[in-house]
């Protein structure tokens, strides 16, 4: 069986989520929000759910991760998701 490009990058992609839970240290929040923003947008496309309230600081914080993506296909969410990912990678290393 051949690999289209795309199936390359979707096995890149679940490769990338699946190290990133195994980092030597815990990356910062705006490292975190960035991949958790990508990934979200690599899975499920735009945010199209309801702006949280101010008052959740960690739940708002996410969708406007999620939202800055709007408007970027998922294949390029995995592309951006990829090299985010391995960049953090390198940073922390891996457990």
């Amino acid at each position: 069986m051949s690999l289209t490009y795309s199936n390359l990058y979707f096995q890149n992609f679940n490769t990338a989520a699946d190290n990133v839970k195994h980092l030597k240290k815990r990356p910062s929040d705006n490292e975190l929000l960035s991949l958790y923003g990508l990934f979200k947008q690599a899975t499920q496309g735009d945010n199209t759910t309801g702006q949280p309230s101010v008052l959740s600081v960690k739940d708002r914080s996410k969708w406007n991760a999620w939202n800055s993506h709007k408007g970027l296909s998922k294949k390029e969410a995995q592309e951006k998701y990829v090299q985010i990912a391995n960049d953090i990678i390198a940073k922390y290393g891996l457990s």
